[in-house]
C-alpha cells in the first residue's frame, strides 16, 4: 500500500505554505524593495546567489515535456567547518564521499504559473545510479556529484531537469542563529524552540526515528517552513537593516546552476506573483515500505503509482493527477 507522510494539522500547512512561497518570490526579487527599492539593491541580492558551472550530466536528457519547468532542489550535509554554498564558500559543493545529499526535492512549476508542486525523494530511495548497480539515492551525489544526481533522477523519473539548488544545512543553521532561533512543530502537535545547533541535529536524526528517512524527510520540511516563515516575519518594512542581515545570510546559503541567470530568476518570481498557499502542493513519492537491503534501511518506491505521478508531471497535469482516485495511507512521524 502506498505510504505518505502528512503529519502537519491543514490550518498550519496553509500557513506555512503561504510563507514559503511568499518567502521565495520574495527572495527571488532581491527582497531589497524592503530596504530601498533600488534597482542596484535587487541586483546586489541576485548577484550574492552563487552560480554552479557544470552541473548537468553530459548525456542526452530526457524529451521536454509538455510543458513547465522542473527543478531539483537538494539539502547537502557536509559536516564541514567551511561554508560549501553561496558566494561566500570556501568549501567544495562536492568532493568524492565527502558531501551527502540529504534532501531532495522535485519542484514542477507549470507552463501557466497557477500552482507549485514539490515532490519528496528520500535520501534512501533504492535505485539505480548510472554506472554504479543499484544504491541509495544519496549515494549519486557522494559518488558523482550534481551531474550524477540529476542523471539518476532524470532516469528514474524519465523527466528533465532544467535546474538545480543546492542548500548546506550548515548556512540554514547561521541563518536560525541569525533569527535568534525558531519554532518547530513536532509530531504531539506542541513547538519546540530551536537555536542553529539544535535545529541541524533535529533534521540530521533518522536512527530512532520510527520510519527512519521517510520521518526524516517530514522534519526537513518542518524546518525549512519554520525558517521561511520566521525570515518573512523579521523581513518589514520598519526593520530593513535586519532584513538586509538576513538576506545576507539566506543568499549566502543557497547554490544555483550557472543557467539560471539573474534574469531567469526576475521573470520567475514575477510569473508566480499571483500565488497563494492554497496553489502550493507538497507532497511524498509514493512508496511501499522501508525494507532491509544487503543490511541498510531503505525506501522502496512505489513503481506503478510513481509512474503516474513523473507521467502527470511530463503531461504538465499536475492538478489532474491529485484529483485524481489514489489510495494513500496518512502516516505521522513518532515523536523521538
Amino acid at each position: 500500500m502506498t505510504q505518505v507522510i502528512d503529519a502537519e494539522p491543514k490550518h498550519r500547512r496553509s500557513r506555512a505554505r503561504r510563507a514559503v512561497i511568499v518567502a521565495l518570490v520574495m527572495l527571488l526579487l532581491g527582497l531589497g524593495a524592503l530596504a530601498g527599492g533600488s534597482w542596484w539593491t535587487v541586483k546586489h541580492y541576485l548577484g550574492k546567489i552563487d552560480r554552479m558551472p557544470g552541473v548537468f550530466p553530459t548525456g542526452e536528457p530526457p524529451a521536454e515535456g509538455k510543458g513547465g519547468q522542473n527543478f531539483l532542489l537538494v539539502g547537502i550535509d557536509a559536516r564541514s567547518d567551511l561554508p560549501t554554498t553561496g558566494k561566500g564558500a570556501k568549501g567544495p559543493v562536492w568532493e568524492y564521499g565527502a558531501q551527502r545529499s540529504d534532501t531532495m526535492l522535485l519542484v514542477h512549476i507549470p507552463a501557466d504559473h497557477s500552482a507549485a508542486y514539490f515532490v519528496s525523494l528520500p535520501r534512501d530511495s533504492w535505485v539505480d545510479v548510472p554506472g554504479h548497480g543499484e544504491a541509495k539515492l544519496n549515494a549519486a551525489f557522494s559518488w558523482g556529484g550534481p551531474p550524477l544526481l540529476i542523471d539518476t533522477v532524470q532516469r528514474l523519473t524519465d523527466l528533465r531537469i532544467d535546474h538545480l539548488a543546492v542548500l548546506d544545512w550548515d548556512g540554514f543553521k547561521n541563518l536560525t542563529d541569525a533569527l535568534g532561533g525558531v519554532d518547530i512543530p513536532l509530531a504531539d502537535g506542541t513547538e519546540r524552540h530551536m537555536n542553529g545547533k539544535e535545529a541541524l541535529a533535529y533534521v540530521r536524526e533518522r536512527k530512532s526515528l520510527a520510519r527512519g528517512d521517510l520521518d526524516r524527510t517530514h522534519r526537513q520540511q518542518n524546518y525549512l517552513r519554520s525558517v521561511l516563515t520566521e525570515t518573512l516575519a523579521n523581513a518589514s518594512l520598519t526593520s530593513p537593516l535586519k532584513t538586509k542581515g538576513l538576506l545576507d545570510k539566506f543568499t549566502a546559503s543557497v547554490s544555483v546552476d550557472d543557467r539560471l541567470s539573474d534574469g531567469d530568476l526576475l521573470g520567475l518570481a514575477w510569473d508566480l506573483k499571483g500565488l497563494r498557499g492554497r496553489d502550493l502542493e507538497f507532497m511524498n513519492v509514493p512508496v511501499t515500505g522501508t525494507p532491509m537491503v544487503r543490511g541498510q534501511s531503505t525506501v522502496e518506491l512505489d513503481r506503478v503509482e510513481s509512474r503516474r505521478l513523473w507521467q502527470a508531471v511530463r503531461d504538465d497535469d499536475m492538478a489532474g493527477y491529485l484529483a485524481g482516485d489514489r489510495e494513500v495511507d496518512q502516516l505521522a512521524e513518532h515523536p523521538s
